[in-house]
């Protein structure tokens, strides 16, 4: 009863159309003979009128709702025109529900007809679909819980996903085939498939397995041996992760590249309450002595040693040795020699430095010795983790380090130089090398003078 509704409907609208067309003096012929084009164009106008129509209707309704809710998603949902964007869905379906009617006596054109409507409405569908996603991806990405994942990689994967099925669909259309048999005749190019989406596959897999195991986030810095791979990623992929390196420069790898070998990422580092110094100088072991009361006496002058020095000669006095897990909480170290109660002061003064992490590992340590002298190393954590600070922390105790160091009886190795050998035969002939390091000191002062004085030529 409705399909003859319908075809009474669609006679009466045909009709109607003729008499207007006749009005405006085309003849009666030509319009029967134009009949189902009308049709056809009368269809299509309808629907896409109809289906603007419900664009606008279905975006006043949710702007209303969204006046009234204070809902983030909903108000990324309604400015992105998701729900009204649903109604582009409705023109190709009304063409495919409206179409037989016009070529009842034509079913082959009408079954080639039917079929590319239904292509349109697949692409539509597929558009709106991505559109929706891409959406949902901007959602999440703005989440804490979700904002350091790689969802852009999962993104294109889903959408790559959609749009090979929505292929294989059409394909099947055109050549009125099912899908089934398509995707089972595809069997036999899988090779060929693999070979040239070898890329894609392979980023597939690696995005899983970066997403799964959280090994990279878009800002971490990472560093890829083997590579040139040292910065920040900037943006990941299904093919590529993209790295800023500190120099300014961009760099792109495959994502599997990143599973497949070594990949040191610094994120625990910027997460942790501080960033590793770990430096040494060579102590030459001849300027290594044991400790005289004089000598003792001394170094109390110093404000860090003075309660260490006291406390230890205690300790000594009551013949205890504690150098670690010390009772009275002194830091580990002797005043047997001069190498560990300078090793106490340096931990001291590491102890007290406002910019170290004193919750992370704090220690100074000797290292093996070798034909240069015996290392001794700091290691210790900036509390400030940003680079340019932390170059400078580092650099401020090392300096303290090697500054102090001669007030201990203790120097630093250092292979000779030029200056060392004139210095050598200065003593060898019975003068002081102060003079002739003076001598070279004032020599270049004054060429440094004359040079800037000079006048410049072209």
């Amino acid at each position: 009863m409705d399909i003859e509704k319908s075809d009474k409907f669609a006679g009466s609208l045909i009709d109607f159309i003729k008499q207007i067309l006749t009005e405006f003096g085309v003849s009666r012929f030509h319009l029967d003979e134009w009949e189902e084009v009308i049709y056809v164009v009368l269809i299509i106008g309808i629907s896409f009128m109809i289906g603007w129509i419900s664009r606008i209707i279905i975006h006043y309704i949710f702007l209303h709702l969204l006046s009234k809710s204070k809902s983030d998603i909903l108000r990324i949902l309604v400015e992105r025109k998701i729900f009204s964007r649903s109604a582009s869905l409705i023109p190709p379906l009304m063409i495919i529900s409206l179409l037989p009617f016009a070529f009842e006596e034509s079913p082959h054109l009408l079954s080639v007809i039917t079929r590319f409507c239904w292509i349109y409405l697949i692409i539509v569908f597929v558009i709106y679909i991505n559109m929706f996603l891409t959406t949902i991806w901007h959602i999440l990405s703005r989440s804490d819980a979700m904002r350091n994942r790689p969802l852009k990689g999962l993104l294109q994967i889903t959408k790559g996903i959609i749009a090979g099925l929505a292929t294989i669909v059409i394909v099947s259309l055109l050549i009125n085939k099912s899908p089934m048999n398509l995707i089972t005749g595809l069997g036999a190019f899988a090779a060929v498939l693999m070979l040239v989406f070898k890329d894609s596959i392979l980023g597939f897999v690696a995005g899983v397995q970066l997403a799964q195991n959280d090994m990279i986030r878009k800002g971490d810095w990472i560093v890829v041996p083997g590579t040139q791979v040292n910065g920040v990623v900037m943006d990941i992929t299904l093919n590529t992760v993209k790295v800023q390196n500190f120099d300014n420069t961009t760099l792109t790898i495959p994502p599997y590249t990143l599973i497949s070998g070594s990949l040191q990422n610094w994120r625990g580092m910027a997460d942790s309450g501080g960033r590793r110094i770990m430096r040494s100088y060579t102590i030459d072991m001849n300027g290594i002595r044991f400790c005289t009361p004089d000598m003792l006496e001394e170094w109390k002058k110093i404000p860090l040693l003075t309660d260490y020095i006291n406390k230890k000669q205690e300790q000594q006095a009551e013949g205890k040795v504690q150098n670690t897990e010390n009772s009275a909480g002194l830091v580990n170290g002797t005043i047997e020699t001069n190498l560990g109660v300078f090793r106490a002061y340096m931990t001291l003064y590491l102890e007290q430095h406002p910019f170290v992490n004193k919750n992370l590992t704090l220690m100074v340590r000797t290292l093996a010795p070798d034909a240069n002298g015996i290392p001794l190393e700091v290691y210790c954590f900036s509390a400030d983790k940003v680079w340019e600070s932390y170059e400078s922390i580092q650099s401020e105790i090392m300096e303290h380090f090697v500054s102090i160091m001669p007030r201990f009886g203790l120097h630093v190795f250092q292979n000779a130089s030029g200056r060392d050998y004139w210095a050598q035969a200065y003593i060898s002939a019975g003068k002081d090398p102060d003079i002739m390091l003076n001598s070279i000191t004032k020599e270049n002062k004054a060429i440094d003078v004359d040079n800037t004085d000079a006048p410049k030529t072209n």
